[in-house]
């Protein structure tokens, strides 16, 4: 069974917090291949949401990934994708606006229930 492992960098603000857990989590989940992620002493499961989460990643921890199995090649490079997108967190930040303070938006009071 082909064995694939590459070494990454969290790179995201916030680490491995559970929306990118989340995200790696489902990733891992689409492959065949056992999938495991070593950060530390720690070693967890990638396909196991607690695990991911426990092993508490943060901005500028390094995560060794270790793929064995038919596609392990096409998973790592899954990953390693997800991860180096800063798990699509920058995008997201870019494109949620900003209310203006104080501003108003035309909106408020008109179904008589109240704005987020």
């Amino acid at each position: 069974m082909p064995v694939v492992e590459r070494s990454l960098i969290i790179t995201n603000k916030v680490g491995l917090h559970a929306r990118p857990a989340r995200l790696l989590v489902q990733t891992a989940a689409l492959f065949q291949s056992q999938i495991l992620l070593q950060c530390g002493t720690q070693t967890v499961n990638a396909k196991s949401i607690v695990g991911v989460l426990r092993l508490g990643a943060r901005c500028g921890s390094t995560i060794r990934l270790r793929a064995e199995g038919e596609d392990a090649e096409e998973a790592v490079r899954s990953i390693a994708d997800l991860v180096l997108r800063n798990f699509d967190e920058d995008a997201e930040d870019e494109e949620s606006p900003t209310r203006p303070q104080g501003g108003h938006t035309g909106t408020e009071g008109a179904s008589g229930g109240t704005s987020a």
